[in-house]
């Protein structure tokens, strides 16, 4: 059997553009478990952030993205982020992705937590489309091996390097292997964790797993985020109600009709993600309702529906015309912060392993993500992993920067007296409950206790569905073990019992098998 030089697990932005720049370089075979267009990538509405604006830096995209970070951002993975970020935009310019314009210069549009506006977006509220259309057709094109419906279920390691992937054909049941040189994890998220999310399907946290049970370090898994607006109507699922539309004047308002962010923080509406997730928790309660609402209303219609031809046509789909009526919203998980640890090379502790996009921690974004960075992360570390790769240099150690590290194993747990029955089901229901935006001991205790009773249980994974559910097991269970062990709230990290940041918190946990 060949030896590829590259395989790429996962089509999404980082996967897709990985694969474009490995195959200058060698070989390259992508393996993805649904079809090359299936990603969490399609889903970003928002855009993608770089200081390309008058009067903007990148010193002060640095500022903010370490503000939003909590103290826990790696500060030469921000800056490496946003100086190279006007060179990736123009990248995805080559690859012919359709930035929105105005009067013959690039749009720009404020998002929370922002100081200036610098996120480009295209198709209004489609860029993650775009870009993922823009680089599948180019993968396509390009000649690039692509093997659809294959789910990777356990990385091949000899003598501390990476040998290859074993992966599962999804139609045959057969499972097969492949060699390489190098191996690029980029497989996306974990959304599929919690009974509300705006993920894809396919974002069951297969990453996380495959290389937890490698031996690659996992860290900052407690911080996952929720997005504040995933549209909340009865018998539809979770659909993204982008923060740009919150960064174009759109206000909230509780079922009584009250704009309340300014109760809660000074930026109102554009206050962090964390803070809105939770200040529409809090009025929910207040409330006694499932929904607060967002208003668009006091908008021009025309603006609203050219701005936003997605999320206006799918309200309109169901029912709702937001040019006239308020979007009944409610937060929803969204995307996982930490994962598979790299340095800024994108490199993993095993030698040939790297990771991008979602499913790595590349220190960027600490304990909270700043809003439209992460299809920019995806862009400018998949760039320096070809580099590194191309370089053979010297692997260097993982990083640890100025933030200590505190290292933890999965260790056994008690048993729970009364454990349900594995199901997808129950695992998103306890999740939600017990490991969601706002948690404590005992709900965290209770999740781990249950997910660890369910390692033991499991028989060994056969087919897609058991795979899936056992990652999100594995996954599940080093999320709340990490909120168990962390003490305080930080970020997106919030627990009642431990309402306030702490000095001796501000370290990285990090898994070892």
């Amino acid at each position: 059997m060949d030896t590829y030089d590259f395989i790429v697990v996962g089509s999404g932005i980082g996967g897709l553009y990985t694969a474009l720049l490995a195959k200058e370089q060698g070989s390259v075979l992508v393996i993805t478990k649904g079809s090359i267009d299936d990603c969490n990538t399609r889903h970003a509405q928002g855009g993608i952030a770089a200081a390309i604006g008058k009067g903007d830096s990148p010193q002060l995209h640095v500022q903010d993205t370490l503000k939003a970070g909590c103290g826990l951002s790696d500060e030469e993975a921000v800056r490496i982020l946003a100086s190279e970020a006007p060179y990736r935009i123009a990248d995805l310019v080559n690859y012919r992705v359709p930035f929105d314009t105005l009067d013959g210069e690039v749009a720009l549009t404020m998002e929370a937590a922002h100081s200036m506006p610098r996120i480009l977006h295209a198709g209004g509220d489609a860029t993650g489309e775009h870009i993922e259309v823009a680089l599948s057709r180019q993968v396509r094109s390009s000649g690039i091996q692509v093997l659809e419906d294959f789910l990777a279920t356990e990385i091949l390691v000899e003598k501390g390097k990476v040998a290859g992937i074993r992966a599962l054909d999804c139609r045959t049941g057969t499972i097969e292997e492949f060699p390489c040189r190098y191996l690029i994890l980029a497989t996306g998220g974990a959304g599929q964790l919690f009974k509300y999310n705006t993920n894809s399907a396919i974002a069951t946290g297969d990453g996380i797993a495959l290389a937890f049970n490698a031996g690659a370090e996992i860290a900052d898994m407690e911080f996952f985020q929720f997005h504040p607006t995933a549209l909340r109507i009865p018998g539809v699922l979770p659909f993204l109600i982008s923060e740009a539309v919150r960064g174009e004047g759109g206000v909230l308002r509780n079922v009584e009709g009250y704009r309340f962010m300014a109760d809660y923080h000074e930026r109102g509406e554009l206050a962090p993600r964390d803070v809105v997730s939770r200040s529409i928790l809090y009025e929910m309660k207040k409330t006694c309702s499932d929904k607060v609402f967002l208003d668009v209303t006091h908008l021009p219609a025309p603006t609203v529906a050219s701005r936003f031809p997605h999320i206006y046509r799918f309200c309109l789909d169901h029912g709702l015309d937001i040019t006239r009526s308020l979007i009944p919203i409610a937060p929803a998980a969204h995307y996982m912060i930490g994962g598979i640890r790299t340095n800024t090379w994108g490199e993993t502790n095993i030698a040939g392993l790297f990771a991008t996009g979602e499913v790595a921690c590349t220190g960027v974004h600490g304990a909270n993500r700043l809003a439209s960075n992460s299809l920019l992360e995806a862009i400018v570390f998949s760039r320096r992993i070809v580099e590194r790769a191309r370089s053979k240099a010297q692997k260097k150690p993982s990083p640890g920067g100025r933030v200590k590290d505190v290292y933890s194993t999965l260790g056994q747990r008690p048993v729970p007296r009364i454990v349900p029955q594995p199901s997808l089901t129950i695992l998103q229901q306890t999740h939600w409950d017990g490991v969601g935006i706002i948690r404590d001991r005992d709900g965290l205790n209770q999740a781990a206790g249950m997910l660890a009773a369910w390692q033991q249980a499991l028989p060994p994974p056969t087919d897609q569905p058991s795979c899936e559910l056992s990652n999100l097991v594995l996954t599940g269970r080093l999320l709340a073990e990490a909120a168990l062990i962390r003490e305080e709230s930080r970020g997106a990290h919030f627990r009642t019992d431990f309402p306030e940041s702490s000095p001796k918190w501000q370290c990285h946990i990090v898994w070892r098998k």
